[in-house]
């Protein structure tokens, strides 16, 4: 094994980035973002659509591995929304030997999740901030785990508690 690849997933707004950030510098892992990532070929002039998210996905992928073929632990951000998205990073963990872990945060407060969005601003100039709107059109589409997936509702707790409790239960700590 060459290293662990910690996928944190769930809809816009969640705080998956944030909590990402936490476990990445209390471990020393490397972490990955697919927005930053996005991004950055949308400020090449790429045109906004699924083939950049998909280039995103590639490109962290390819990260990744580099990443964990070196021993390093890896931590990555991404919505996951989709199977064909969780089969990037099944890939990546088989092509390196590494050990794979779904998470997936939630807000079950439905007020809670959009009083995050509507005062989040991340600062990326191509990707934009989603609408509440976009997030529930996203979340009537993401569909069901077939993997085993740890879940975590992010409505109650700081992102240090999600990332506490994260790094107890994956045993990374």
């Amino acid at each position: 094994m060459t290293g662990h690849l910690i996928m944190i997933s769930g809809l816009p707004g969640v705080g998956k980035t944030t909590v990402a950030e936490i476990i990445a510098a209390r471990t020393g892992s490397v972490h990955l973002s697919i927005d930053a990532v996005e991004e950055s070929l949308l400020a090449c002039g790429l045109p906004a659509g699924w083939e950049v998210g998909v280039a995103a996905y590639e490109a962290a992928r390819a990260m990744a591995e580099q990443n964990l073929r070196l021993g390093h632990d890896v931590v990555v951000d991404a919505v996951n929304d989709n199977d064909e998205a969780r089969q990037t990073w099944r890939t990546a963990a088989s092509r390196t030997g590494a050990r794979i872990e779904f998470v997936y945060l939630m807000i079950s407060d439905a007020r809670e999740h959009e009083r995050r969005l509507r005062g989040r601003d991340r600062g990326l100039a191509h990707v934009g901030e989603p609408t509440w709107s976009d997030v529930q059109r996203r979340g009537a589409d993401y569909a069901a785990w077939s993997d085993e997936v740890v879940e975590f509702d992010t409505a109650a707790r700081t992102s240090d508690e999600v990332a506490d409790a994260l790094l107890a239960r994956l045993g990374a700590s």
